[in-house]
């Protein structure tokens, strides 16, 4: 562990949490009608459709040319609740591997029901997926472009028996 001064942090949490947020009853509405898609970049496409569809069972819904890039593929996988997972690829450039940098993607968390987080995990151990499973609720694995992703079983807007929405 590094010299975090933890009451510090700790301190400044409690200061942001009293500045920003507010109580149920006073908290506005959202002004987004929900998450339409998130891009992920891929290497290999069929390999990606392959891993969200036939592993963690996330249907192919759509796939298309990139407008911004001819030759790019972009495509859709249902993730439930009216919410995509999209990806790009790249044909002809070196993106380089998937990297976690300050201010990029630490992980995507996508919730399941406990019966489907079960089977997926037995479908991760079929597909010889490495996880790291946490809480008894949480895997958290690497999809086939080095991405992390999460499966919780904790319901929407609960998190570990802390209700975040």
């Amino acid at each position: 562990m590094n010299d975090l001064d933890l009451a510090a942090v700790a301190a400044e949490r409690a200061r942001i949490r009293a500045t920003y947020l507010k109580d149920d009853a006073s908290r506005p509405a959202s002004t987004a009608r929900g998450l339409h898609h998130f891009a992920i970049v891929c290497s290999d496409v069929e390999e990606t459709v392959r891993f969200y569809q036939d592993v963690l069972g996330f249907p192919l819904t759509e796939i298309f040319e990139n407008r911004d890039y001819p030759g790019s593929n972009h495509f859709f996988f249902d993730i439930g609740n009216d919410n995509l997972i999209a990806f790009f690829d790249f044909p002809g450039l070196d993106v380089g591997p998937y990297a976690e940098v300050l201010g990029g993607l630490h992980h995507l968390a996508i919730s399941v029901e406990p019966e489907q987080w079960s089977r997926l995990k037995g479908r991760l151990d079929d597909a010889g997926v490495e996880y790291q499973s946490e809480s008894g609720t949480s895997i958290y694995f690497r999809d086939p472009n080095g991405a992390r992703l999460e499966l919780i079983a904790d319901p929407l807007g609960e998190m570990y028996g802390t209700t975040v929405l």
